[in-house]
């Protein structure tokens, strides 16, 4: 019978290079990429795919390099990736003018839903009722458009944040200053604007919620009661706004499943408070985050200029905590998302090197922070260079890593920035989380099925190099590793107890 030493020992050999590390420690990168062409991208989100891979969306400048067939000035470019990060297909969307997609979202017919500005009415792009316009597209598993929609009026309006919804249609939400078109009910300035979409992109429904002031919707999500919560920042004390704390504070707003308000909720202080995402948590509250310059009313604990602040509120919008992280320069959360433990991953971006924040690169470094359940930092990560990085959109992938993307403007061309793709591999665990006794695998070698002596998830099968070749998130005593060529794998899971385990396969 091997000790516990010597199955340690084991261990630590067949990782091929997945170090036992202390509890909490921040993960490291899986891999990287800088997608783009000569002048200018940023990507502003990231799915995983059912496939394993990766769908991104944001704008691009450029017509060479990794992008072709840009229509003028910037397009919506939407990028296919597989597990590793190589491009499958990548998409130039968009007519003469400025397009932007600001969210996408893989559908349940395998293909995508994208969002966000456009300020063309040629190519791609039709029905432009002036200025700029929501613009909704739906595409193919392959990159193919299905449909198109321009929503909005004779002035500015912009959707920020779409989702597939449980009927099959769609909810977006924006700001639109507009009053006239598709829009109806502006009480001045932006306010914001939440669209209900059948699923061939027709409109069921549309609410203007806000003030005199300017309010700008950024985030929405379909709750499990189906309706909607949605944030962003409002600069409004009337109409729909009530509790403003001074200048601009978070907005959030609960709406039923036909668009009509539930509750609100002004969290801020003096200074300016802007929600950039939100979150329903499994106890059916919500999380938020974004950033605050305040120091005051609800907010509290800021380190100087902006910090991450997130707030975590009950099922009516009441504040159970809230948390500001930063150091003595600025900080900006912009995306925020539960994990499977409970805690959070939140991504953003840091100029500081104190304070919360550590081995800053230079300028602005993207600053990935790892929360739990209660708010505290489990761990945090600087990731960049010596110039301009930013993390915008974060996930949690089945292996329990996580997918970033953002922008740098560490390119080959000055003043310009790329998509910045990340992969961090899961955080890593401390030995007293590793399960060496329970769990056993068989047969090994193997022809295909491998069964486990009990129930696991969240399977990562590793080839020797350490490149992903199979996840699965569901739990199973299984798996099929029939598609996979002959060789020595590493299998990764967690057991039913929430240890993780790793064992050495060969595939005959």
């Amino acid at each position: 019978m091997e000790t516990i030493t010597q199955k340690l020992a084991i261990y630590i050999i067949i990782l091929f290079g997945f170090m036992v590390q202390t509890q909490a420690q921040a993960p490291d990168i899986e891999w990287q990429k800088s997608l783009g062409g000569s002048y200018g991208e940023i990507a502003y989100s990231v799915q995983q795919t059912t496939d394993g891979g990766y769908i991104v969306a944001g704008y691009s400048e450029s017509n060479d390099g990794d992008v072709n067939s840009n229509y003028g000035f910037s397009d919506y470019w939407i990028v296919k990736l597989n597990s590793a990060g190589s491009i499958e297909w990548q998409k130039s969307l968009g007519g003469s003018d400025v397009d932007y997609a600001y969210s996408i979202q893989q559908t349940t017919d395998g293909g995508y839903i994208v969002a966000g500005r456009s300020y063309s009415n040629d190519g791609d792009v039709s029905g432009n009722h002036g200025f700029s316009d929501y613009w909704i597209v739906k595409l193919d598993s392959t990159g193919n458009t299905q449909w198109q929609k321009s929503l909005g009026g004779s002035y500015a309006d912009y959707a920020k944040s779409i989702q597939q919804t449980t009927d099959g249609g769609y909810i977006v939400a924006g700001a639109a200053s507009s009053n006239d078109g598709d829009v109806s009910g502006n009480l001045g300035g932006y306010d914001y604007w939440v669209v209900k979409l059948d699923k061939s992109g027709s409109m069921e429904w549309q609410k203007s919620l806000g003030g005199s002031s300017n309010d700008y919707a950024t985030s929405i999500q379909q709750t499990t009661d189906g309706g909607y919560i949605v944030a962003g920042y409002s600069e409004s004390n009337d109409g729909d706004v009530i509790g403003n704390h001074g200048d601009k504070d978070y907005w959030v707003v609960k709406l039923d499943s036909t668009g009509n308000m539930e509750w609100q909720k002004s969290l801020g202080g003096s200074g300016w408070d802007a929600a950039h995402s939100i979150q329903q948590t499994t106890d059916n509250g919500y999380i938020v985050a974004g950033y605050s310059e305040s120091n005051d009313g609800d907010v509290s604990g800021n380190h100087g200029n902006m910090d991450y602040w997130v707030v975590k509120l009950d099922n009516i919008g009441n504040m159970e905590w809230q948390k500001s992280l930063g150091g003595s320069d600025a900080e900006v959360a912009n995306s925020i998302q539960q994990t499977t433990d409970g805690g959070y991953i939140i991504a953003g971006y840091s100029s500081s090197n104190d304070g919360d924040v550590s081995n800053n690169y230079g300028l602005t470094d993207c600053w990935i922070v790892k929360l739990n359940d209660t708010g505290n930092i489990e761990w945090q990560k600087s990731l960049g260079e010596s110039s301009y990085d930013a993390a915008i959109s974060i996930q949690q992938t089945t292996d329990e890593g996580y997918i970033i993307a953002g922008q740098s403007d560490s390119t080959e061309t000055p003043g310009y920035t790329n998509f910045l793709i990340i992969k961090l591999y899961p955080a890593q665990i401390s030995v007293d989380d590793i399960d060496f006794e329970s769990i056993e695998t068989y047969p090994n070698p193997t022809n295909g099925i491998l069964n486990f002596t009990e129930p696991v998830k969240n399977i990562t099968i590793y080839d020797i190099s350490g490149k992903t070749v199979k996840t699965r998130s569901e739990t199973s005593k299984i798996i099929d590793l029939s598609g996979l060529a002959k060789g020595v794998y590493i299998v990764k899971g967690v057991t039913q107890s929430r240890k993780t385990f790793e064992r050495k396969i060969i595939k005959k």
